[in-house]
């Protein structure tokens, strides 16, 4: 695996859309704030021609500009990392146009961005052996005052944290708005988490276990699984001395696209040699009367008999921890306490 150096005052970030654009208010506002913490705490900015456009649909603009956005400025030396100033729909369309040839050969560069960005974050990962950050997009860190979580993924592109413990609230509904675009984190709701120790939800028992971390958000990993981008089972032979140890978190599924979800990702050999898995508040309709979203997690994967963590501060339902993809994590969960620690080897 291939890690980028970390970044420090003095050095560019890259700002760029590979999927959603900031080009409306809430999220235009929000971005210029965050270019100006980020300048205040001794960053130089570089911004993508992107970053502000709103001329495709559910993405910034057509397919080939954002590929080509993001060819430009992962191959520069003008930046020395790379935010996605937000999520999206259609950053899969992006991919025919992205030369993973020449990243390859490029030198590693951090990307991070969360939710539709897993499309590079995984791809970058399991295509590259190129480590990158699923965490807030740059426009996140325009929040006033800036919240805990946001201080933590600056710290890790810093490289002056690399151990993580959660957050003890969080939020159920946004107080976000075009009048009030920089609001702090609504975080009003206890954290809930389910420790599963490989047969049952427990209370009272301690789990560790560790692998190499691989994921993002499942609705996009399950529109990758298949086709010609997808070299998931390539990337599970060669670190299989460590085993993989799953993060994953939705966006809109509901618990019966969650169940097949996991459904197609065993079947098409994903899950071989995993190690346990990461699992974040759902951000969809989470609970049916039948099926509610832990048991359309544990019932499919029960039969591994690994360890699991659910409803931890991953994704879409804020606080997010930033995870490292390609790291190896090694984590620690007992009652409502949980840490995950990333080894760069």
């Amino acid at each position: 695996m291939r890690y980028a150096p970390f970044i420090k005052p003095g050095d560019t970030l890259g700002y760029i859309a590979p999927s959603f654009g900031c080009s409306i208010d809430p999220y235009k506002s929000c971005f210029d704030n965050a270019l100006k913490n980020w300048q205040e705490a001794g960053y130089k900015s570089l911004l993508g021609p992107n970053a502000y456009a709103g001329e495709g649909c559910g993405i910034s603009n057509i397919p080939e500009k954002c590929a080509e956005e993001f060819m430009s400025f992962y191959l520069s030396q003008e930046s020395s990392a790379l935010l996605s100033v937000g999520g999206g729909e259609l950053m899969c369309e992006i991919l025919p146009f992205i030369d993973f040839g020449k990243i390859k050969d490029a030198a590693p560069k951090w990307f991070m961005g969360y939710s539709d960005n897993t499309n590079i974050t995984y791809l970058l990962t399991t295509i590259c052996d190129v480590a990158s950050i699923y965490g807030p997009c740059a426009q996140s860190f325009g929040m006033e005052p800036m919240h805990d979580f946001l201080k933590d993924a600056k710290a890790l592109l810093e490289g002056t944290k690399l151990s993580f413990e959660g957050y003890g609230m969080y939020e159920v509904e946004s107080l976000k708005s075009k009048d009030d675009p920089l609001v702090p984190l609504n975080a009003t709701v206890p954290r809930n988490i389910k420790v599963f120790d490989g047969e049952k939800i427990s209370s009272d028992k301690e789990v560790l276990f560790s692998g190499r971390l691989l994921g993002g958000c499942l609705d996009s990993l399950i529109n990758l699984l298949g086709t010609r981008f997808d070299k998931t089972r390539d990337f599970i032979e060669r670190y299989k001395e460590d085993g993989i140890l799953w993060f994953i978190e939705s966006c809109e599924l509901n618990p019966y696209e969650i169940r097949r979800a996991i459904w197609q990702m065993d079947n098409a050999g994903w899950l071989e040699n995993c190690k346990g898995f990461l699992i974040g508040r759902p951000g969809g309709e989470c609970d049916f009367e039948e099926l509610d979203h832990i048991r359309a997690y544990l019932e499919p994967l029960s039969k591994l008999n690994v360890p699991a963590i659910l409803d931890i501060d991953i994704g879409h339902v804020a606080p997010q921890l930033p995870v490292i993809s390609g790291a190896i994590g090694d984590v620690r969960a007992f009652g409502q306490e949980m840490s995950v620690t990333y080894r760069l080897n």
